[in-house]
């Protein structure tokens, strides 16, 4: 049977990743590859109302973290386990790493009782702890993330926090990979739109022959 593959997307928000998804997407069903597309915080009709609440509602850090989690958890349970059970391919707009960055790095919430929701939250029933095969990680300096977000949407609550938030932010970013090298792909956000798909393109090639064994 094929195996399923479960790739994340993570970026500070105007890091442009979501733009690169859909190609990826392309590359693999060129290869034969039912694909499932999704994002986070959402993914289920629960997880999108509480996407909403985290996204639009002031709260104790705390009780967003618990938030993103049980959004996860009904993720992980309605959609991502059984894809990956199916063989498919599930790309991801966002996943713990995110959480990690934005409620870690952006909020200065505990690192430590992240890992124990993370461990709680993402053990399959076969006692593996769920993660991306392969992270894809956007990485740009907030100020030009500002300067892209300015004519963008109307933010949303954490779209609107000042540069130093993301700052802190890119390091939760940059911390989690020092944690997990071996799962993470840096790519420079900075460069062109052009650049960066191809730059997404060469670290996406090496797992299509793999993603079919």
């Amino acid at each position: 049977m094929t195996r399923g593959l479960f790739i994340s997307f993570e970026g500070i928000d105007g890091a442009g990743k979501s733009t690169h998804i859909e190609r990826v997407a392309a590359l693999f069903r060129q290869a034969g590859r039912a694909v499932v597309l999704t994002r986070e915080p959402g993914g289920t009709p629960l997880s999108e109302k509480l996407r909403e609440l985290v996204l639009h509602e002031p709260m104790d850090a705390l009780t967003e973290a618990l938030l993103m989690f049980a959004a996860r958890r009904e993720h992980l349970v309605q959609v991502i386990e059984p894809a990956l059970a199916r063989g498919d391919v599930v790309l991801c707009d966002r996943f713990t790493d995110a959480t990690f960055a934005y409620q870690g790095g952006g909020r200065g919430f505990d690192w430590q009782v992240l890992g124990q929701l993370e461990a709680m939250v993402q053990t399959t029933a076969q006692g593996v702890l769920r993660q991306p095969d392969l992270t894809v990680w956007f990485d740009l300096d907030p100020q030009i993330a500002a300067e892209r977000l300015a004519s963008a949407r109307v933010p949303d609550k954490f779209e609107s926090q000042p540069a130093d938030f993301f700052a802190a932010v890119r390091a939760g970013y940059a911390k989690r990979q020092a944690e997990m090298p071996g799962r993470f792909a840096r790519i420079d956000a900075s460069q062109t739109r052009e650049a960066v798909g191809e730059a997404v393109a060469q670290v996406v090639t090496p797992w299509l022959p793999r993603s079919g064994s």
